[in-house]
């Protein structure tokens, strides 16, 4: 049994990172023959490309893949700990999982992902959820087999989850959930330790793949006839830091371009290492996509300081009017936490003004949310909750307004857009995003799916767009 510390995550050392290729174990390839398994994911994209991997490896053991969980065999939530209400989800499931075991006692049960590797959360599993039969963490997902086969053998519960800096893993099977749209890890883990976030201690060190790997891959995908790919990391602007060469984010957004995919993306990024060549790389290749994720968290500089973030509110500004100016109809979006310790209604409202300067496109607005082992934990927080929420409606309001305001200076034009499929309201509409990642729903046949075609946009609403194929053809 390994259980998480807190104290070794934390720990950052200059030894050299390993790199090794993913091993598949041939003699548990039947292991999982006759039966299902289920993968319920939380959190970001980067958890669901784990899944991707995860979904893989089960299936090298034999197993099938299920699309009812309360009939798999075997149940893994991959976890996210970013906020109280991803753990709260987590928890919840696991009450419904513990219900479902007590009526069918050979249910598995699987518990990987960020909230594996915080100490709390383990220790609570070992006190008060026995029905979880593994868990590892973010570390070690490689390790899948070898662990679901100790569990499988022995019937005793495995816990298995690395606090170590992190490694590099090449080579892993992964079962896409898309045909035509890949998500694609440049790097892990993060070194910025912003006060509030345990994203630093959950996935370890900043650490880059190596270019050739990252390029091999896309490639592939080319030849697959993928059609967009999104390149990952917890701050993928500090892609090649840990490098001897110089060989920056820039550098790989350029070669990444030069491949042919279609459609490049990226995300997410830190204002901190968002440097003037990545936006000329950007505005230079058509391919590169003119939608970018900037994080502010809070328009004040004072909260700011409180937060860790490294940069003043004038000098997002600078960097949000430089992106603006330099990259043709760029849309930028953002993440905004309200209520961090000590902000005042002086502080909320530099929020408020800078969201009147930037007018985003989208952002992701949150309550701020306690998480274990954080500097932001023990800070005095002694704003009421209802203050808190009533800022967020404040800064919803606002924001809002600009969605909608931004989508209807689209009206009229035609736009590219990669065809995703049917809309959620069935098979009546089909829906895809424009090239500045705006949902946008409109009539066609299925032909058109994993096609980027040219769509006018006649209707604009607040989250979405509606519009018409004007010529449905590959751009």
């Amino acid at each position: 049994m390994k259980l998480p510390s807190y104290q070794e995550a934390r720990s950052r050392k200059k030894a050299a990172i390993e790199r090794e290729e993913y091993h598949k174990e041939k003699e548990l390839s039947h292991i999982g023959e006759k039966k299902t398994y289920y993968v319920k994911t939380y959190g970001c994209q980067m958890n669901e490309h784990d899944s991707e991997n995860i979904k893989a490896m089960l299936e090298e053991l034999g197993f099938i893949e299920s699309l009812e969980m309360e009939a798999s065999d075997l149940v893994i939530l991959n976890t996210c700990s970013i906020r109280e209400n991803a753990h709260n989800k987590a928890f919840g499931m696991l009450g419904r999982l513990k219900h479902l075991k007590e009526m069918r006692p050979d249910l598995i049960i699987g518990l990987c992902g960020c909230m594996a590797q915080e100490e709390g959360v383990v220790d609570e599993i070992l006190h008060k959820y026995r029905q979880v039969d593994f868990v590892f963490g973010t570390h070690n997902l490689h390790r899948l087999p070898m662990i679901l086969k100790k569990y499988m053998d022995s019937g005793k519960q495995e816990i298995e989850v690395l606090s170590v800096e992190g490694n590099l893993i090449e080579g892993m099977p992964v079962k896409r959930a898309s045909k035509y749209k890949a998500y694609v890890n440049i790097m892990y883990g993060c070194d910025k330790f912003c006060t509030y976030c345990i994203v630093p201690y959950t996935r370890g060190k900043q650490r880059s793949r190596k270019k050739e790997d990252i390029l091999a891959e896309i490639r592939s995908l080319v030849a697959d006839g993928y059609q967009e790919v999104t390149l990952l990391g917890q701050n993928v602007n500090a892609y090649g830091k840990d490098f001897a060469e110089d060989y920056r984010m820039e550098n790989l957004l350029e070669d990444v371009a030069k491949t042919g995919i279609p459609r490049v993306r990226f995300m997410t990024s830190h204002p901190w290492d968002f440097t003037d060549a990545m936006i000329d790389t950007i505005a230079k290749y058509p391919n590169i996509m003119p939608a970018i994720h900037l994080p502010v968290q809070s328009g004040s500089s004072r909260i700011l300081k409180r937060m860790g973030r490294r940069y003043t509110k004038e000098e997002y500004l600078t960097l949000f009017d430089k992106i603006k100016e330099k990259i043709p109809g760029v849309s930028v979006s953002t993440d905004i936490i309200v209520g961090f310790p000590g902000e005042t209604e002086e502080d909320f409202q530099d929020t408020l003004d800078l969201v009147e300067h930037c007018q985003y496109d989208n952002a992701f607005t949150f309550i701020f949310s306690k998480r274990e082992n954080t500097a932001a934990c023990r800070l005095k927080d002694d704003t009421p909750l209802r203050e808190k929420e009533q800022r967020l409606y404040r800064l919803n309001q606002v924001v809002n307004r600009y969605f909608l305001e931004n989508n209807q200076k689209l009206v009229g034009k035609v736009v590219p857009v990669l065809v995703d499929g049917y809309n959620e309201n069935g098979k009546t509409q089909l829906f895809g995003y424009t090239d500045t990642n705006k949902l946008i729903n409109f009539d066609g046949p299925d032909a058109l799916i994993g096609k980027i075609i040219s769509v006018e946009v006649t209707e604009a609403k607040t989250w979405s767009l509606d519009g018409i194929i004007v010529e449905p053809k590959n751009h």
